[in-house]
């Protein structure tokens, strides 16, 4: 790509820094064998997204290594791309020996079904992702301006074509993968191709990339656990009597927004009508290049596709994404949606196979005094009886058991204390993103508050008669919307040290925005707003009636019919 009529004063500062990159690969070699430094060259931070690297440092120790002049305790996280979440037992203990070896010893699982690692210091990315690689796994574009890990319904209960949909992930997946080199030359010690080759040509994306990070998520009716209606793209499958038909089609979802920026707003998608499954590949891809060239390159903060098909309409944008392809989107077909959230204990499929619901909290698989969770974890991987399947909610799926192995299972989830146990229907519907003490955006805690926070909110759901009711409940450090907090019932967004934006109106299917409640409370104030609705609520509820639907009915908190309304 020639800059002769490139105005950069245009265009974001990132453009010029993907289009200078050379194909991603930037100055990354060099950051890498700089000795004097644990971080690597401004510039490079941009591009080791695209490779699955985000450099952070310890918020906690950031004063006092001011004090003594130190630089920060620099660190990185490495996220690992895993198409539909799922993995078997090997590469589940490649992952658990690499958090040992190279990371902090826990293995956190996302909202997108990756892996990531933290706490891995400069010198150890290029054997961490070696390690990766062997294990048949990467973590190219698991982050960057491309698409990202493509997300697949884990649970198989009750559906034919469970097995089918998650090819279909897998296939957009490598469709959608960058053909850049850069990545195998600089991790993997490839030898680069020569310049001007065939190898150097990006086919879909060019030089330049996508304006902004790019989701997609397949889900199976009943089931939304993918929270299909927040991806750049949903594909909602059509079953037919056991034959999968293809997918209703959403466009334009998308969590994050900017305190203070009434430019930016959660959306969730819309459906813009019903494609063959033959189909699945040739229109992600077509709708990607739609984005790729309509998609706001100036202000990073509106260019996610939901910005351009409201910019756009989408009567326009349909036009525009027609005109590529071969076959128009017939009318969308039915189906419904019963819950975003994850089953949990033993249930068998339609083929006979079981399956072992494991709640997760937060996501992070580690051992913590008698509850060894991660050592349980690496035991049954050793028996190689299951395979490994990372939900959108951060929970793991034991799948694909035979009946008469499901004792051993059970035996050493036992032995480990860490066997399915009663939890509160609330804290098994709960997402916390990592937050402090090493995401840079965080302005407040969410991994490691919300455990607590639920345990007050549980005193109570118990005096209400709740504790066994299912309320889903996010929380993010910042207003980026990580952990999807804008589709929650209860919904709580950093707003600073110890305090919160609290957002209700949810519902539990994951088909409506939350509204703003109570701006900048804090622990007291959360929980004495919380606990008179939720009295209300378990005295003045219609029979089957969700929290979310009743604070709308009620008028606590008006629906968010357009986005844009949204409050920050």
């Amino acid at each position: 790509m020639s800059d002769q009529n490139i105005n950069w004063a245009d265009l974001s500062e990132v453009e010029k820094i993907k289009t200078d990159s050379n194909y991603l690969r930037g100055t990354l070699a060099e950051s890498l064998a700089d000795p004097i430094t644990g971080a690597i060259a401004v510039d490079d931070r941009q591009v080791s997204k695209f490779h699955g690297i985000y450099q952070q440092f310890d918020r906690d120790t950031e004063r006092e290594r001011k004090k003594t002049k130190l630089e920060p305790a620099y660190s990185f996280l490495i996220r690992v791309r895993v198409p539909g979440g799922l993995v078997n037992a090997d590469q589940w203990l490649q992952m658990d020996q690499i958090a040992d070896e190279y990371a902090n010893g826990t293995l956190k699982l996302t909202t997108r079904q990756a892996f990531q690692f933290h706490g891995v210091l400069k010198g150890n990315l290029k054997p961490s992702i070696q390690s990766i690689n062997k294990a048949l796994l990467d973590t190219i574009a698991a982050c960057g301006d491309v698409n990202r890990n493509v997300m697949a319904s884990p649970h198989p209960y009750g559906s034919n074509v469970f097995d089918q949909v998650q090819d279909y992930a897998s296939k957009v997946s490598d469709h959608l993968t960058p053909r850049t080199p850069a990545y195998y030359e600089i991790w993997l010690d490839q030898k680069k191709v020569a310049e001007g080759s065939q190898g150097e040509v990006e086919p879909l994306y060019g030089p330049v990339y996508l304006p902004r990070k790019f989701k997609i998520g397949f889900t199976i009716p009943p089931f939304n656990d993918t929270d299909v209606f927040t991806q750049d793209i949903g594909f909602i499958a059509i079953e037919n009597n056991g034959v999968l038909e293809g997918f209703n089609v959403v466009a334009g979802g998308g969590m994050g927004t900017t305190f203070g920026d009434a430019e930016t707003y959660p959306r969730l998608g819309t459906v813009l009508g019903f494609v063959k499954a033959e189909n699945t590949v040739d229109i992600a891809e077509k709708i990607v290049l739609v984005q790729k060239e309509q998609g706001n390159r100036k202000i990073r903060k509106n260019a996610r596709l939901k910005y351009t098909i409201d910019r756009l309409g989408i009567d326009k944008f349909k036009e525009l994404l027609h005109e590529k392809l071969a076959y128009k989107l017939e009318a969308a077909r039915e189906y419904a949606l019963i819950r975003n959230g994850d089953k949990f204990g033993w249930h068998q499929s339609v083929n006979g196979d079981w399956y072992l619901g494991l709640f997760i909290e937060g996501g992070r698989v580690k051992d913590v005094e008698s509850i060894k969770t991660k050592t349980a974890l690496r035991e049954i991987a050793d028996l190689n009886i299951s395979d490994f399947r990372l939900s959108g909610n951060q929970n793991l799926i034991l799948g694909k058991i035979k009946g008469e192995d499901k004792n051993k299972i059970n035996e050493i989830l036992k032995k480990y204390d860490s066997l399915p146990s009663t939890i509160s229907g609330t804290r098994s519907n709960s997402i916390a993103c990592v937050a402090l003490n090493t995401c840079s955006l965080a302005f407040a805690e969410a991994e490691r508050y919300l455990p607590g926070l639920i345990d007050k909110i549980e005193s109570s759901l118990s005096d209400f008669g709740l504790f066994k009711d299912e309320i889903v409940i996010r929380m993010t450090g910042c207003a980026n919307g990580c952990g999807r907090p804008y589709v929650a019932e209860i919904g709580l967004i950093g707003k600073g040290p110890g305090r919160y934006n609290l957002y209700l109106g949810g519902n539990f299917n994951g088909t409506r925005l939350n509204n703003l409640y109570r701006e900048n409370v804090n622990e007291e104030e959360i929980l004495q707003e919380l606990r008179p609705i939720l009295q209300d609520y378990s005295q003045n509820r219609t029979e089957g009636e969700a929290f979310g639907d009743f604070v709308i009915r009620k008028q606590y908190i008006k629906e968010i019919v357009n986005p844009k309304d949204f409050k920050h």
